[in-house]
């Protein structure tokens, strides 16, 4: 992870940074194994403008934030899914600004297994949940909401279409792949939703992790190539005799940090899930093998 410790202590955190006419980035210090540097809240609009993701209750994030708006007019605070470095800082922002919390359907669920993402926000508390298609404004620029389940059961992604960008959230990633966990989170959701991505015409996403996306298409058609190689994998393996996702993800991950082996069975499960759905595995205690 040395790597990944160079990129942080040259992080703009607490900056603001302009990412085009109608959008700008704070950056949280809350960097770690899944959120990389930290968590990027968006500034949209100018004078009166929404905040997306307001990240995680850190008195030092709010004060950035809160500085970088410098007297606008916060219309809307908009929220993509509620893992706690996502949405814990809406309350308080709402406090200090007055404006409405909106975006996806509350969701506070009990982890399950080993610890491998930020674990749900039960404080979370929208004024208005958005359905796919719905929209907010302000003085030229227009977000709408695109139900993108998979990473998470409520995920939202929200298009500007002024720029024709995408703000992804956790579904598409400017440094990673999603993790995908169980029970909540679904591969076949999770594929589905990058498939509804391929019909859209955005040239730029951003994601709430790393960053911008400049060539989306082609980043979202590699997302899908890679899980079909995953479930090929998956497949290959287990023709070779039933396996438990331990035994899996030492093969299949052989080149990934340890500290992510717990993410990356947690999405192994989420393939076998799928595969299992679709008739070609099935499962004796915590042993994998093909259907017969």
């Amino acid at each position: 992870m040395a790597e990944l410790d160079t990129i942080i202590a040259k992080a703009p955190y607490g900056q603001v940074e302009r990412l085009s006419p109608l959008v700008r980035r704070v950056l949280a210090r809350n960097p770690s194994p899944f959120s990389y540097t930290g968590t990027g809240t968006y500034i949209v609009g100018n004078g009166t403008v929404a905040v997306i993701d307001p990240g995680p209750d850190e008195p030092a994030h709010l004060q950035a934030l809160v500085e970088a708006l410098g007297g606008e007019t916060v219309s809307h605070i908009v929220v993509t899914h509620t893992h706690r470095d996502h949405s814990p800082a809406a309350i308080p922002l709402k406090a200090a600004v007055g404006a409405p919390i909106v975006g996806c359907t509350p969701l506070a669920l009990a982890e399950l297994g080993p610890k491998v993402e930020e674990g749900f926000d039960p404080t979370y508390a929208p004024d208005r949940v958005l359905a796919d298609g719905d929209s907010v404004s302000g003085p030229g620029w227009t977000l709408t909401a695109l139900h993108t389940p998979g990473h998470t059961s409520n995920h939202l992604c929200y298009a500007l279409p002024e720029e024709r960008a995408l703000f992804s959230g956790d579904h598409v990633m400017g440094w990673s792949t999603s993790v995908v966990t169980p029970p909540d989170g679904s591969m076949t959701a999770y594929v589905e939703s990058l498939r509804k991505l391929l019909d859209r015409d955005d040239a730029r996403y951003y994601p709430t992790h790393g960053a911008a996306v400049e060539d989306p298409k082609r980043l979202v058609r590699g997302l899908i190539t890679h899980r079909k190689q995953r479930e090929g994998q998956i497949l290959k393996l287990l023709a070779q005799g039933a396996k438990p996702i331990p035994a899996l993800v030492a093969v299949m991950y052989a080149n990934v940090a340890p500290v992510l082996h717990p993410a990356a069975g947690r999405s192994v499960l989420a393939h076998l899930i799928d595969l299992h759905a679709r008739g070609l595995v099935d499962v004796d205690g915590e042993r994998w093998r093909l259907a017969a």
